[in-house]
């Protein structure tokens, strides 16, 4: 459920959206549908206080009722398995694409229900028993669910830590030459969260019964998709509009490689500017561009009003407002792209002679955005303290109780309601556990040169981080995995501050934050799955097993993918060449800037930045101890994100921002005017915009590499300078 977003994920929905879930539910049983996931798509709850008896009553804190024509049903199957691995490499693709455009990546999980439902359903009516066929129920569904999820993880470490690495030259050559040291690397990352996870789940899910609103989101659907009068027609309904949005996707994404000028990025400032406007060259200058990425208008779909417009808003006061008031006061400088087109200027540039004295705006806006980022993060865990602390001292009670001889009161105990030989045994996960912590202090001491005492020290974060994750994820649905991976870069930077030679030192931070990141995603990943788990009455031990067969599936397509990527664009792993790379990654410069910050014997900022970056971090706390303090929870979406502005400042271009809140307005307004459609079919379309521009990528990164893309053979008609745009 890895709805992660780098910083940013989808919000949390208001008491309205599930007041007005319960109204569509309450309609539903007099009308023409029967679907109990109607505005539950994006997380909405359902609240059910006193109904009619006719009426499911289904709440997130317990178990939904038994259907009584249910069947019995193997939960762990080979079908199951396979198709879940194979919808989950879609998407681990689709992240890695994703993740190098904006930083943001998506779970599989909704996808994975829907698409898994589209794919089992009909092939278990249609093949004989011994080849696949028989009943496909609500429990095997989660199967699939969970092995998507596991499979389209991990992305997240190649589009942050291992390209800032390459940036920075502390690897090989290319990701291709260091093939077996990225795999042993993820292997590491790939289980922790899964092992945290279990300890976890009677506490969060069983005593707290926190939220998890994507996994409740993806419990009501696949709820949707088998049980009630018309399951099987709504269930055809969301499974069309993903196909065709998918299908649109893939196929815009792949024929505009060809004409990007036209059909992908509407360069309107260096139009006008062809036409006699000469002075609004200057918006073609700060990448001011339209782009018709069905990906991010549908990323906007799901994120909601508030970090859509917070990311859109960063970008007009970073690229709009900073950018040019720096350049105007000479703090900051670009260089011509040609003499034959006066004013048009390139800011974008990262590599630079002297990056204190005569910093680009791209250099100088990086450090304000990364201290937004930190601080945004920091506070909010801050401003949950005591809940953070309960949390803590909660989870540890037990144990602590049997080193002071205190017998445990029943009434302390927390009930389990999965049979026995349905749950996960302690020996299993403390096993994985101390064997993945034995292969990660070989790994990273052979491969990295990391001693013993840091390998240990970054997998105590790691755990230590994947707690706040799992309750960040479990409360607000936002996992902030960006930020956890840079405050173990911080710590792990203090501790080894001096004591190794600079490349060194850089690489051991990287490989730390990496560490913590791939911990604490993984953990919210499966404890996400666990909840709809319970909630759908399956078995957890099922889906341990699935995520550990999705995980490795994880592992090889996410490295693939970015050494696809990498061979298709050098410049993602070329400091040089992200002036104007299409991948402009902007997780992996924060990645980078940490990195560099806590191994420099002097800080390489720019004054005037260092001083704008603090007063960024003290508005950030300010902001945030005032909309904890002063501003009522249900007005809480009125105040800025700020973790979307953070990213606005280190991402070199408005498009995403500004297709993020188109497709979000765009949803406001549909679903204001017609909500049954939009609860129906919105997060069935955007996931398949989602997914369908991601693998259109993939499809343009293996054009390129056989040079027949549109670099080859396409047209630059519309492009900036009449040069090929793509």
């Amino acid at each position: 459920m890895s709805t992660t977003a780098g910083a940013v994920g989808i919000s949390c929905p208001s008491n309205d959206l599930a007041d007005s879930t319960i109204h569509c539910i309450e309609k539903d049983t007099s009308s023409e549908s029967n679907d109990p996931s109607i505005n539950v798509e994006k997380g909405e709850l359902i609240r059910v206080d006193s109904v009619k008896e006719d009426v499911l009553l289904l709440s997130h804190e317990e178990q939904f009722p038994i259907d009584p024509n249910e069947e019995p049903e193997t939960q762990f199957t080979i079908r199951a398995v396979l198709v879940g691995c194979l919808l989950g490499g879609v998407i681990a693709a689709s992240n890695v694409y994703l993740g190098l455009k904006t930083g943001w990546t998506f779970g599989a999980s909704l996808f994975g229900s829907i698409f898994g439902y589209a794919i089992l359903k009909p092939l278990s009516k249609a093949l004989p028993q011994q080849f696949g066929g028989g009943y496909f129920g609500p429990k095997e569904n989660v199967c699939v669910q969970s092995t998507a999820t596991a499979a389209g993880s991990l992305g997240l470490l190649f589009t942050s830590g291992f390209p800032a690495a390459y940036q920075l030259g502390l690897l090989g050559s290319s990701p291709r030459d260091d093939f077996g040291k990225l795999i042993t690397f993820t292997a590491c990352c790939a289980y922790y969260g899964m092992f945290f996870a279990i300890p976890l789940r009677k506490f969060y899910i069983l005593k707290q019964k926190l939220v998890f609103p994507s996994a409740v989101a993806a419990a009501h659907t696949i709820r949707s998709l088998h049980v009630g009068k018309h399951a099987e027609a709504n269930a055809r309904k969301k499974t069309k509009a993903l196909i065709i949005a998918f299908a649109g996707a893939i196929t815009l994404r792949c024929v505009s490689e060809y004409a990007p000028g036209l059909l992908w990025d509407w360069h309107w400032a260096w139009t006008l500017n062809r036409l006699g406007w000469n002075w609004i060259i200057c918006a073609e200058s700060w990448n001011w561009i339209w782009e018709w990425t069905p990906a991010f208008i549908g990323v906007g779909m799901l994120t909601g009003l508030n970090a859509s417009w917070s990311f859109f808003g960063g970008s007009v006061l970073a690229w709009a407002i900073i950018g040019p008031a720096l350049v105007t006061t000479g703090k900051t400088f670009g260089t011509a792209v040609s003499d034959q087109y006066p004013g048009y200027i390139n800011y974008m540039g990262m590599v630079m002679d002297d990056p204190i004295n005569h910093p680009t705006p791209r250099y100088w806006l990086v450090w304000p955005g990364t201290m937004l980022l930190l601080c945004g993060s920091f506070a909010e865990l801050g401003a949950n303290y005591k809940t953070l602390w309960a949390s803590l001292v909660q989870m540890l009670a037990p144990i602590s109780k049997s080193f002071r001889k205190v017998n445990i009161d029943e009434h302390d105990l927390i009930e389990d309601p999965a049979p026995l030989h349905e749950q996960v045994p302690w020996w299993m996960w403390t096993g994985g556990l101390v064997i993945s912590a034995f292969f990660t202090c070989i790994v990273l001491g052979f491969q990295y040169g990391q001693n013993v005492g840091i390998s240990i020290l970054s997998i105590i974060f790691a755990f230590i981080f994947s707690f706040i994750g799992a309750e960040s994820t479990g409360r607000t649905n936002i996992t902030p995995v960006t930020s956890i991976g840079n405050a173990s870069q911080l710590v792990i930077g203090g501790v080894t501050r001096g004591k190794y030679p600079t490349k060194d030192a850089q690489m051991l931070n990287l490989a730390g934050g990496m560490l913590a990141l791939g911990a604490s995603e993984q953990a919210a990943d499966m404890l996400g799955d666990l909840k709809t788990t319970h909630l759908l009455r399956a078995s957890p031990r099922v889906q341990f097993y699935s995520q550990m067969i999705g995980a490795i599936v994880s592992i090889f397509m996410s490295v693939g993918m970015y050494i696809l990527f990498s061979a298709a664009y050098p410049c993602i792993n070329d400091l040089a060449g992200q002036d104007r790379c299409s991948f402009p990654a902007p997780d992996v410069g924060a990645w980078r800037a940490i990195a560099v910050a806590v191994t420099s014997p002097k800080l390489p900022i720019p004054p005037s930045s260092g001083y704008t970056s603090i007063a960024f971090g003290i508005m950030a706390v300010v902001v945030t101890i005032v909309k904890y303090r002063f501003v009522p929870p249900a007005k809480h979406g009125w105040v800025p994100n700020l973790n979307a502005i953070g990213i606005a400042f280190i991402l070199n271009t408005t498009t995403y921002p500004t297709a993020m809140a188109f497709g979000s307005t765009l949803v406001f307004f549909w679903r204001r005017n017609y909500p049954m459609a939009y609860g129906m079919y919105c997060y069935a379309i955007a996931a398949g915009f989602i997914a369908g521009e991601g693998l259109g990528g993939i499809v343009g990164a293996i054009l390129q590499v056989a040079k027949v893309s549109g670099n080859y053979y396409g047209t630059a008609v519309g492009c900036p300078g009449f040069e090929y745009c793509g």
